[in-house]
């Protein structure tokens, strides 16, 4: 409260303004008003002894009379509402003046409506859970301490972190311990805690790991992609604490506290050969946490979560898949390689770098931040292909009706030479499918040059390379080398052109 006295008295004495100001802990303006007001009201230092601070205070601002006729708002009403999620003070503001005007009674103004509410709240000590809305926040953290699985093998004591999991309005607890703190590890407490509560609040507040939070600028806050990813599938908000500041999650920091001494140390001195029998017994401690008495207020944790509960968001059909990111480069086939298998991409991003979010069940690949395209994972055999007919550039696309079979019988039509061939090209892709314009352009030969032709061509290639290519049958046909007999010597001429079409008489055969 301003010390109206104290400025009367550095008045006299003959203090500035600003002076007075410093000194009283308050503006030159209150100071310019209290000497107006003391002065048209004929105060002066010194002041009557029996002049109370509180008179003089009422004499230079005396409170407004109370209004006739002002509906006072029912707070205990507005305090349990403004304990669920996106219920402000304006809101019910509003809606206090609707009723009034329904009713043809005079609402308090906003300024009037929010002071009587602080009094109220003072007052009746009505403050728990002004701070946390029901079904509003989850926070999450590992814990300090560390609890110990004995390994039956080695006698080692290997340590397990403990994740911590608490509903603020509640003080509602989830505890598990890990044998790491990777994203694994996290990814699945996360999932564990959510199914464990029945359901999803709307804000996730994290503490500033990297399984986490990537950055904390000033400016900009970069999250875990697969934290982010948790996330968006169970529609919460992320809301990492300001760095330094473990006051915004003081409940889980003392739940932490508190589950350390009721949890971990009550555990301390008992032998665990497994992570699951470690588990069990944290579970056990855990529902004597959630549903001992509150020390200072009637009930517990348990019983205020069954009023939190219909808040929560529902959890969705699937419980989150964890997924790791790689950036990979679409190769000129068109596909990206993932763990030994490949996938197909648009042929629109041959060259380009893509990112590829990976699951145990699918494989998507983005885009600057779009996706393109995704697949079902591929297991088992390496160097298996899973490719999509529109991801295939045009002129791959029309042959996509045909596939090896129908080439082959097209092929054994003709002769067993050429169906040797066409099985040859088909094999010399990584994707058959890119194989399949060469082989029409080889069976395609036989209505330039005869069936008997081609057939005599891919007999004659095949003894000098078991690949022959569409060029070598092309050439043989186009020289006429396939109408040459066997026990005819080739011309040197024909030699020097071709060198697969010596003669046998050249490779020690018959003279």
């Amino acid at each position: 409260m301003t010390n109206y006295r104290e400025i009367l008295r550095l008045s006299s004495l003959g203090l500035n303004n600003t002076q007075i100001a410093q000194s009283c802990a308050c503006s030159r303006t209150t100071v310019i008003q209290t000497l107006r007001l003391a002065r048209d009201k004929g105060l002066s230092h010194p002041l009557p002894e029996e002049m109370s601070d509180k008179q003089l205070a009422e004499i230079l601002f005396p409170s407004a009379p109370e209004p006739r006729g002002y509906k006072m708002p029912d707070y205990e009403y507005i305090h349990r509402e403004m304990q669920k999620s996106g219920v402000t003070l304006n809101l019910l503001w509003m809606e206090y003046c609707e009723t009034c005007q329904a009713n043809g009674e005079i609402p308090y103004q906003l300024t009037q409506f929010k002071k009587y509410y602080r009094d109220y709240t003072a007052k009746t000590n009505a403050t728990m859970h002004l701070n946390h809305k029901s079904g509003e926040i989850l926070q999450v953290d590992w814990a300090g301490d560390t609890a110990s699985v004995i390994d039956t093998d080695t006698g080692e004591i290997i340590p397990a972190y403990v994740f911590v999991a608490t509903l603020p309005y509640s003080g509602y607890a989830y505890v598990e311990a890990f044998f790491s703190m990777n994203q694994e590890c996290w990814t699945a407490a996360h999932v564990n805690a959510y199914k464990y509560f029945g359901g999803v609040t709307r804000i996730l507040q994290c503490d500033n790991l990297k399984t986490g939070v990537i950055t904390h600028g000033r400016s900009e806050v970069t999250l875990n992609k697969s934290y982010n990813d948790l996330a968006e599938h169970y529609g919460t908000a992320i809301l990492p604490c300001r760095v330094r500041s473990p006051k915004d999650k003081a409940m889980v920091e003392g739940t932490v506290g508190v589950v350390s001494n009721f949890i971990l140390a009550a555990l301390r001195n008992r032998r665990f050969l497994s992570l699951t029998e470690l588990n069990k017994a944290i579970q056990e401690r855990l529902y004597e946490f959630n549903h001992k008495p509150f020390q200072k207020k009637d009930g517990s944790r348990a019983l205020a979560f069954e009023e939190e509960r219909p808040f929560l968001l529902p959890l969705p059909s699937r419980p989150f898949e964890l997924a790791t990111w790689k950036i990979a480069t679409v190769a000129p086939n068109y596909h990206i390689s993932v763990d030994k298998m490949n996938y197909s991409v648009p042929y629109e991003y041959i060259k380009q770098k893509v990112d590829v979010r990976i699951t145990r069940s699918t494989i998507e690949v983005f885009f600057d931040g779009n996706r393109i395209c995704s697949h079902r994972r591929l297991y088992g055999r390496a160097n298996q292909y899973s490719t999509i007919e529109e991801h295939m550039p045009p002129s791959h696309q029309q042959y996509v009706q045909w596939n090896g079979d129908r080439f082959r019988k097209w092929a054994e039509k003709i002769g067993t030479n050429t169906q040797t061939v066409i099985s040859a090209i088909l094999g010399g892709y990584k994707v058959e499918q890119q194989g399949y314009k060469a082989c029409m352009g080889l069976l395609k030969l036989a209505d330039k040059y005869t069936p008997e032709r081609l057939e005599n061509a891919c007999r004659k290639a095949l003894p000098f390379t078991p690949r022959p290519s569409l060029k070598n049958i092309q050439a043989i046909l186009s020289s006429g080398q396939d109408k040459v007999d066997e026990n005819t010597p080739a011309s040197s001429e024909s030699s020097a052109k071709y060198g697969f079409t010596r003669g046998a008489e050249y490779y020690g055969g018959k003279k």
